[in-house]
């Protein structure tokens, strides 16, 4: 049997368009002022657990905020293109008051279908899914019993846990976790449990 490895999941630091409520999905905008500060913080914050290596995806934000990070932790870094946000098609680039106001029949039809919410042109959650646990399964053969910190995306975080937790991804749900918080999880031989839900709190994260 393997030694378990424990993944310390943790969403990419605030973008401008994070701050204009605007969808990213595979594009990608730079870490707001606000967002650069927080990143360096979560470098000393993060200290307090014993990581062995990064595992990021690949988008620019992520760099970011890994670079950031890393100026603290300095440690190996691994980086991962199927932990890439959802991909959100045509909607992508748009803030969500436009995307209600040209699309919203469309938009509350795919939020009716739970894991196979799909953007136009783009993938589902199930989709998503998929290729973040192959991620995280091709991680645990090659870091075994090690801490890995998973830099990544809030896509690929809610699909991961509301996996582990049945959930249906519905949208009168109730909300589980908040932003700029570390989840925990353990896999070992392909098994994948949920340690730690908002297991540790970074600065910018919510009241």
């Amino acid at each position: 049997m393997a030694a378990p490895t424990t993944f310390g999941l943790l969403r990419h630091s605030r973008t401008v368009w994070n701050e204009e409520k605007r969808i990213q999905g595979l594009q990608n905008s730079p870490l707001s002022a606000t967002g650069k500060k927080m990143a360096e913080a979560w470098g000393k914050e993060l200290q307090v657990l014993p990581w062995d290596a990064i595992l990021a995806s690949d988008l620019g934000r992520v760099r970011e905020t890994v670079a950031l990070i890393n100026k603290t932790l300095q440690l190996p870094v691994v980086s991962k293109p199927l932990l890439r946000e959802q991909d959100w098609g045509r909607w992508s680039g748009l803030s969500f008051p436009e995307l209600f106001a040209q699309h919203k029949e469309v938009v509350r039809q795919q939020e009716q279908r739970g894991w196979n919410f799909r953007p136009p042109g783009g993938e589902s959650r199930k989709e998503v899914l998929a290729r973040a646990l192959q991620s995280l399964e091709q991680a645990s053969r090659s870091l075994p019993g090690k801490q890995v910190l998973v830099v990544c995306h809030e896509g690929i975080i809610k699909t991961l846990i509301y996996h582990l937790l049945e959930r249906k991804f519905m949208p009168d749900e109730p909300k589980i976790f908040q932003g700029y918080q570390l989840h925990l999880l353990k896999m070992q031989d392909k098994q994948l449990t949920l340690t730690g839900l908002n297991h540790l709190q970074l600065t910018g994260a919510e009241p």
